[in-house]
């Protein structure tokens, strides 16, 4: 049975979303108390958006959260509706795992998690103030009710709740989202403690009954086979399979019509929201306007569970009066007869100025004090439960007295995620994609494992029979690629016929295998008939042999790139430097530096305004 100590814990989480969930297991795995506070214990890991975890470059972040011991992987695995390896026909870089959820069972799985984990009390209530100490250290928090919490830590998480405010036309009201509580009194407390906040927005599509469809009038989309889970320990542990399928639709120059004649009633358009979207999740009104010549648009209809006829219309994000949203739904083929079950709005909300944390997602300034999520200014599902993690981990971490985690942007996407964000910061919400990483070909979602589980496994999140099965995996691989360096494949009619069929050019004599594997045109599975003393490996495995092997060279550069940016990560630059009082640095590197106060050289060298010149300058005067 769990026992709390009335009114005293470790770490606060504010917000039971996608960040702070992973934040609240993390820190309790890590034996802190910990309390998560939500405005609706029904809203706990709720997808107010699109039902899916993973797609392109956020698969690779939730494989990376997998293997440092996170949630999120294994959620999605146990309620998979359909699952899809996206970018197959480009290189192994980027592809990525998307799996379409059912958003209730998500939502129960992750409750049920919570509300199991020793050292966790999951308390609905709003949190309305951050109280601070000596030394300016987070000491409790207060919720709207009165209640008082002592705490070491606190971790905002806080997603679009935040100020929350909807806007449908000319309609709007303060609101969280799918209609909950805002929670408005926070944002003047983080004020007070000097925090800089500004206003962002995002939007979500309308929700609409599956009987109203006609899909023979769409492309229908399967899910592949077989189904390959996101958790890595869910490996060959069971038979996965797709449960429903989606479905491809378009619009028209009929709905653009009605887009166009209708914008004068949008917010957007009509100067009602201030805030500053997504980039790249544009609303439909968005995609109209700055693609004019663009006949058509893509969306997908996609199931939001089993046990519900709701449907989700993704691509088809919307500010615009609820008549005109049927209007235009209703000029898409297949969707002549729909009807809305939940009208798309948009959401403005408070977030942070994201350059003011520390790599470790700390405040400076408030010890104590971590963000996390959409409050960092970012956007997704995936983007918010990685730095979760992060926060919940370092929050512990410093408890404790130990080492913080800070992950290299070398290493995985979520160092790169937090590193632009702390270094770069953002100005609209900020989304991960795979061309934000030097080293992407070093940080596939293939081999997170071996990147990360390591750190999991040291830090206690990754257990004991699974980081031995990693290893047991890890000599595998590396026995196999020894193998087939040392194996010589001879020619035959058979073997020439086959590589002929791929478009390649037959054996004139014996060659090692893993040089034949190195032609774009071979699979380590095709070559199998022609390798009867191969042995029965793991797929995983399997897949990361081909791979290693067949990109050895651009591996090997780019892991040399790797090396050498490291020495400048290695250089520490202390948080009292006073570099106005550095000869040689030009004003405008002095301003930013004294303002990001970047942790490393390295963090520095990313600065924008920083140029190489200035780097030089820093080095020097380190070496000195």
């Amino acid at each position: 049975m769990k026992t709390y100590p009335g009114g005293k814990f470790d770490i606060a989480v504010i917000g039971a979303g996608h960040a702070g969930v992973e934040a609240a297991l993390a820190a309790a795995r890590l034996g802190c108390r910990v309390v998560l506070f939500t405005i609706s214990l029904d809203s706990v890991a709720n997808m107010p958006c699109n039902p899916s975890i993973g797609g392109t470059a956020k698969g690779h972040l939730v494989r990376e959260l997998d293997a440092l011991g996170g949630e999120m992987g294994r959620a999605a695995d146990a309620t998979m509706l359909q699952s899809r390896m996206l970018n197959r026909g480009k290189g192994p870089a980027v592809h990525s795992l998307r799996a379409q959820c059912d958003r209730a069972a998500y939502h129960r799985y992750m409750k049920e998690k919570v509300e199991s984990t020793p050292g966790l009390l999951l308390r609905q209530g709003e949190v309305v103030e951050i109280q601070t100490g000596p030394e300016g250290r987070v000491s409790a928090v207060v919720t709207a009710m009165g209640g008082r919490y002592e705490v070491k830590a606190a971790i905002v998480a806080t997603g679009t709740y935040l100020g929350g405010k909807i806007f449908v036309g000319e309609f709007s009201q303060e609101s969280g989202p799918d209609g909950t509580h805002p929670a408005k009194a926070l944002s003047e407390s983080l004020r007070g403690l000097g925090l800089s906040l500004r206003r962002f927005k995002t939007g979500t599509p309308a929700r609409v009954h599956r009987d109203s469809i006609d899909f023979s009038r769409m492309e229908e989309q399967r899910g592949d086979e077989p189904v390959v889970p996101f958790s890595f320990g869910n490996w060959g542990k069971r038979e996965y399979r797709n449960l429903l399928p989606c479905h491809v639709a378009y619009t028209n120059g009929e709905t653009h019509r009605v887009i166009r004649e209708n914008l004068g009633r949008s917010p957007l358009y009509g100067g009602e929201i201030q805030g500053v979207g997504p980039r790249y999740c544009p609303s439909i009104e968005d995609k109209v306007v700055r693609f004019p010549d663009k006949e058509r648009h893509q969306l997908f209809v996609e199931p939001m569970g089993l046990d519900t006829r709701e449907m989700y219309l993704q691509g088809l994000s919307s500010s615009l009066p609820e008549e005109v949203q049927v209007a235009m739904y209703r000029t898409i083929p297949g969707l002549e007869q729909v009807e809305l079950m939940r009208t798309a709005y948009a959401i403005e909300y408070d977030c942070v100025d994201p350059t003011q944390l520390r790599p470790t997602l700390e405040v400076k300034g408030v010890p104590g004090l971590y963000g996390a999520g959409q409050f960092n200014g970012t956007s997704g599902y995936e983007e918010a439960a990685v730095q979760g993690f992060v926060a919940g981990v370092n929050a512990a971490l410093a408890i404790q007295g130990k080492e913080p985690l800070v992950l290299e942007r070398s290493g995985s996407y979520i160092g790169t995620l937090i590193d632009d964000l702390v270094t770069k910061g953002c100005m609209d919400p900020y989304r991960m994609m795979t061309s934000r990483s030097e080293y992407r070909l070093l940080l596939r979602q293939d081999n997170a494992d071996l990147r990360l589980m390591p750190i999991g496994y040291k830090l206690g999140l990754i257990s004991e029979g699974q980081y031995q099965e990693f290893l047991g995996q890890q000599r595998q691989k590396e026995e196999e690629k020894a193998r087939l360096e040392g194996l010589s494949i001879h020619p035959s009619p058979e073997l020439n016929a086959w590589l002929e069929g791929l478009g390649t050019a037959p054996l004139e004599r014996p060659v090692r295998a893993a040089e034949l594997l190195r032609r774009p045109q071979v699979t380590y599975g095709g070559l199998a008939p022609f390798d009867p003393g191969r042995p029965d490996l793991h797929p995983h495995v399997a897949e990361q042999v081909e791979i290693e092997i067949k990109y050895q060279g651009y591996l090997r550069k780019q892991q040399a790139q790797v090396e050498r940016m490291r020495r400048l990560e290695t250089m520490p630059l202390g948080d009292g430097m006073d570099y106005a009082a550095i000869r040689g640095l030009r004003l405008e590197a002095v301003e930013k530096l004294q303002r990001l106060r970047p942790a490393t050289l390295g963090q520095a060298s990313r600065i924008s305004g920083v140029s190489p010149a200035d780097i030089s300058v820093l080095m020097i005067y380190l070496a000195r």
